[in-house]
């Protein structure tokens, strides 16, 4: 089984009206294809959705695999040791300073488009490559955003569950329910400073103290969970509920948990949301930065003739970047490369010196050791659009009727490592009195949290639709309800077309292991599948496929055998055979099977939202 933290696929509830019709919209139809052209066996009410326990199949081993945008890593256990996660110890390569439990994701091709490397190795590689090859090589990095619509292939159709997708700030919340008081740091005690991650003081004694509140209280609703729980959430009640924020690299992501009685199992109270405010955010503002003073045009020039340096330039940021914090009272130094000093004099024929007093940024100055020497002010200004980005993104949370009560808040990702993020956050969110707490692994927070969710992905036990889902059918025309421009007559019979039949509405709690069947017929005979388009909207009313908002996300395939195409043995005429699909709800992606009614014979049955 791998664990795959990524935000992703979201689940589906499959509702029913007895109002719907036994036919879909016609071919003809506006947002209608032929190849959808099924027949819902609908003679009575639909059945209400049933709730089965989730089968869980036996692996050896769980490796989770972290795809980020600035970085990637992977963790593994086995099922014989689960408690002991095994990582990378050091990637080859990597930056003095900086933990290299994980790797730039950044990928080399050689000039003939052929896999060199990944990671460091790709990074350091290109480095080295004279100026005038590299342009020949295709170098990428932080693309994971590029490629949200391309297929995985980590594992094939017929191995299809040995792949289980994690979100990311789930995997983060699991991974915190683990965590002993020890592990944990309490932002609201940052000792003044310089700032630093290990500068803050634990959390132990304030927890140890709640505890025994606890115990002395004759009225306490202690909640008891199951050995392996870490020390915090024993401490915790039942109903209790905390925030998670998963700050990455190139968006934020926050959850919001409810610990349910008697297994410490969790219930999510609030669809996941998330924003474009990740730690590229302060890279862009850097590059911009770097634009007022020498020219969007000589950077532009500069990126594309002198890839490799271009490289350098970024990593000589991203290391002053980590050492930035709210308390440092001395200047930062970025070295700029020779080959960026060069090529700005031979383009604009006179030196960076010259740009620097001539630009109207007054905050970096030159310095006699060849570098830009930036004061913390201007630094901390790089990150105030993101941050303030990622504050306003969880007030707006903590805003909404279904989070009230919420007692913590916790940073986790690669971005939640910057002190300017954790004393920002912690100055606007702990006046009301909400805690801040942050891991001390905090980076690899969602990595080992993904190999605990693939142990157990039961653990969350309900989960919010993100947006409404539903399908295009025909309903009975009624007139005055309907509009006319949607009215169809076939064999006699007025129809609407594009009705928006919704299986879930957006926001609605959809259970673990909840099943909905709902039975289909081919609509000619002989036909070899089935496919029946899956729209999507973030409204909770909307009445038609052609709505505004409403878009096609996906299709339902049902691949039926040639045997299963002629005349049903049951003696029904070819064309209405019956199968009877089922779709499980709550987990982390859409499940579905379905099955031939009259031969009892299983149906190969998917869902594709990769190809829209």
């Amino acid at each position: 089984m791998l664990a795959v933290p990524e935000m992703g696929l979201q689940g589906l509830y499959i509702g029913s009206s007895p109002e719907r019709s036994p036919v879909p919209s016609p071919p003809g139809s506006p947002r209608t294809q032929e190849s959808c052209g099924i027949a819902p066996l609908t003679p009575s009410q639909s059945p209400k959705p049933e709730v089965r326990a989730p089968q869980q199949a036996s692996f050896s081993v769980v490796v989770a695999i972290d795809f980020g945008t600035t970085s990637s890593g992977y963790a593994f256990s086995f099922a014989s040791d689960p408690e002991a996660i095994h990582m990378m110890r050091k990637w080859e390569g990597g930056d003095p300073g900086v933990a290299h439990q994980k790797t730039p994701t950044c990928l080399l091709l050689t000039p003939e488009g052929a896999f060199h490397s990944f990671g460091y190795t790709a990074r350091d590689y290109y480095h080295d490559l004279d100026p005038e090859e590299a342009r020949d090589w295709l170098y990428f990095e932080k693309f994971k955003m590029k490629i949200h619509s391309a297929t995985a292939g980590l594992v094939s159709r017929e191995n299809a569950e040995q792949l289980l997708i994690a979100l990311e700030p789930e995997a983060a919340s699991v991974y915190c329910r683990k965590l002993r008081l020890h592990q944990l740091l309490d932002l609201s005690g940052r000792a003044p400073g310089g700032g630093r991650l290990g500068e803050r003081r634990s959390i132990d004694s304030s927890f140890r103290q709640a505890r025994e509140q606890l115990r002395r209280s004759r009225h306490s609703r202690t909640f008891l969970v199951e050995s392996g729980v870490g020390e915090l959430w024993a401490e915790m009640q039942a109903g209790d509920r905390y925030v998670v924020a998963d700050c990455g690299g190139g968006t934020v992501d926050l959850t919001v948990h409810q610990l349910e009685q008697p297994h410490g199992t969790l219930k999510e109270l609030y669809k996941a949301s998330g924003g474009p405010y990740g730690a590229v955010g302060v890279d862009l503002a850097f590059e911009q930065l770097l634009c007022r003073i020498f020219g969007e045009d000589f950077i532009a020039t500069f990126k594309r003739q002198r890839p490799a340096a271009w490289v350098d330039l970024t990593i000589a940021f991203e290391a002053r970047k980590r050492t930035a914090g709210p308390h440092r009272a001395g200047a930062l130094n970025i070295s700029l490369p020779f080959s960026f000093i060069d090529f700005y004099r031979k383009q604009r024929g006179h030196n960076v010196e010259t740009a620097l007093r001539r630009s109207s940024v007054n905050f970096v100055k030159w310095s006699s050791q060849g570098m830009l020497r930036m004061s913390c002010e201007a630094m901390n200004e790089l990150f105030q659009p993101t941050v303030s980005g990622i504050i306003q993104h969880i007030e707006a949370l903590l805003a909404r009727p279904e989070v009230q009560g919420v007692k913590l808040l916790f940073l986790v990702g690669g971005f939640a490592e910057s002190a300017v993020l954790q004393h920002a956050v912690q100055a606007a969110l702990g006046a009301r009195g909400l805690r801040v707490v942050v891991p001390h692994d905090v980076g690899l927070t969602i990595l080992k949290g993904a190999v605990l969710f693939g142990q157990a992905p039961g653990v969350v036990r309900v989960r919010r639709s993100p947006l409404t889902y539903g399908v295009g059918v025909l309903n009975r025309f009624v007139p005055g309800r309907h509009p006319p421009e949607k009215l169809l007559v076939r064999d006699g019979r007025r129809w609407c077309t594009d009705v928006f039949e919704r299986f879930v509405a957006a926001e609605q709690s959809v259970a673990l292991g909840e099943e909905v069947r709902r039975s289909y017929c081919p609509a000619r005979p002989g036909q070899r599948r089935v496919l029946i388009n899956l729209y999507c909207c973030a409204a909770e009313d909307a009445r038609f496929i052609t709505d505004p908002g409403v878009r096609k996300c996906g299709a339902l395939s049902l691949e039926l055998e040639p045997a299963d195409c002629g005349q049903d043995t049951a003696g029904a005429p070819p064309g209405r055979r019956e199968i009877r699909a089922a779709m499980q709800f709550g987990d982390t992606e859409i499940k579905v099977t379905a099955v031939d009614v009259s031969t009892n014979r299983s149906v190969r049955a998917s869902i594709d939202f990769l190809s829209n």
